[in-house]
């Protein structure tokens, strides 16, 4: 059974597909603190001295690789900028409440990673914050019964 991912494709039979967002850090042991400070679960199996792995929701997680691992898989050499390079993807994700984008926005601030704006729409409550390799994160809490064209 085919199922659609928009009008004009389709993700042929897979029932569940895992997603990993690889990022290069400057220090692993910094990275896993950061990221344990969220609360975000460290995977032990998928984790080793050169990465952590941490399991963000079902099935999706976030890779942390030394600049050195991550530079050795697949040919990324180029690929792997500074911690002082902006950010080129933002990983936005929703949360179950306002209060919950605000306390890991909150913990993010206090393991030390920069916060920046937060956007109240009518629709949506929106903040941002940078880990300390640079990467953009932008929680969210969808208002129940909001307009979204408001």
């Amino acid at each position: 059974m085919e199922r659609p991912l928009t009008a004009h494709f389709t993700f042929g039979s897979i029932d569940v597909m895992s997603l990993f967002i690889t990022c290069p850090v400057a220090d692993v042991q910094r990275a896993t603190a950061f990221y344990t400070a969220l609360g975000w679960t460290l995977d032990a199996e998928m984790s080793d001295h050169g990465v952590s792995c941490f399991a963000i929701a079902p099935e999706q997680y976030v890779m942390l690789g030394s600049r050195e691992v991550y530079a050795s898989v697949g040919g990324t050499e180029d690929l792997v900028g500074g911690p002082h390079t902006p950010s080129k993807v933002t990983v936005s994700f929703d949360l179950p409440s306002r209060a919950a984008v605000d306390e890991i926005v909150e913990r993010a601030g206090a393991a030390g990673g920069r916060v920046g704006d937060t956007d109240d729409y009518p629709f949506m409550y929106q903040r941002q914050f940078d880990d300390p390799d640079g990467y953009h994160y932008s929680p969210f809490w969808m208002k129940p019964d909001a307009d979204p064209t408001a």
